[in-house]
């Protein structure tokens, strides 16, 4: 499918300097069969420490919101960041889950729906392009789907090897392959071939030749790639975006398919870039206190435009 060479366990990665990525797999490797209320309140725990100590990722989060929703009160902004870091300190746990869970417990906290969408395109062979987004709990989603329908991920690998390999085993371990997001012959060899493949275009991947700039929310001109409209017309894949959902009181996720688009703009990178931006939308919505907000999203700005955060 592709020239990606799938990162591999080496005796090097018991040198000293891969101990403390060992001793955090291995914690993230147990805490993993602790009982899921459990594992939510020390995810709320470890959320709320964290942002206490990197107050930029809180003032970040801050800034998103305040950009995307500029008509919502203080006091529910408020709330919102609130419910946003508890789900900041969960992911973490989300992510032990999706890599070590076997898969009955998996299923028994997942719910499906739409599942017949995706069904029924590969019974007419078309590639899918599954738009997803950047939730907390994205890692645990696709390892759910992966047990239903296996895909291919496209991912960035880790710059600590180490990491890179259980990250990688992890992602696998449901589903049929990941490929370098540099890769796009590999992207288009799959999706030509049928196959379903996981690709997030929601992030800022900085001014290049292949974004654009296209609303997002209240933002008029949010950096965006344009890499979706290249897959879609070239290999004439569908388009299906999908989301997770964590229900706070049950513990239950919800990984809901939509149904394919059906009015993606070909061959206009530009309009495409807005229209996926809309789908996004979408999908942030069904639970935008489980998004990932403190990343700079608008940081890349037009050329002589001032940055928007401080």
């Amino acid at each position: 499918m592709s020239k990606f060479t799938p990162p591999a366990f080496t005796k090097s990665f018991l040198h000293p300097r891969y101990w403390p990525t060992l001793i955090l797999v291995a914690v993230m490797y147990l805490i993993s069969w602790l009982p899921y209320f459990i594992q939510f309140r020390m995810g709320q725990g470890v959320g709320r420490l964290a942002i206490r100590l990197m107050k930029k990722r809180r003032n970040t989060i801050r800034r998103n919101l305040e950009l995307c929703f500029p008509e919502m009160s203080e006091q529910d902004r408020d709330v919102l960041i609130k419910k946003n870091i508890d789900n900041t300190g969960l992911a973490l746990f989300e992510t032990g889950m999706a890599w070590f869970w076997p898969n009955l417990r998996v299923e028994r906290h997942v719910e499906i729906e739409g599942l017949e969408h995706i069904k029924k395109l590969q019974n007419e062979g078309k590639g899918v392009l599954l738009i997803a987004i950047h939730s907390m709990n994205l890692e645990l989603g696709a390892r759910a789907f992966g047990i239903k329908t296996p895909g291919v991920g496209v991912y960035r690998p880790n710059n600590n090897p180490c990491f890179d390999y259980f990250q990688y085993k992890g992602r696998v371990r449901s589903n049929s392959a990941m490929i370098d997001r540099k890769d796009v012959k590999g992207m288009l060899r799959a999706l030509r071939t049928g196959e379903l493949v996981w690709y997030a275009p929601d992030h800022d991947y900085g001014r290049r030749r292949n974004s654009t700039f296209a609303p997002l929310f209240a933002v008029e001109k949010a950096c965006t790639t344009t890499g979706t409209s290249l897959l879609v017309d070239a290999s004439g894949c569908a388009v299906v975006p999908f989301s997770m959902v964590r229900n706070t009181d049950s513990g239950k996720y919800v990984l809901k398919i939509f149904t394919p688009l059906d009015a993606f703009p070909n061959n206009d990178p530009e309009s495409a870039a807005a229209y996926i931006n809309k789908a996004v939308e979408r999908s942030i919505m069904q639970a935008p206190e489980q998004y990932m907000w403190l990343h700079r999203r608008f940081k890349t700005r037009p050329e002589g435009e001032p940055s928007l955060y401080d």
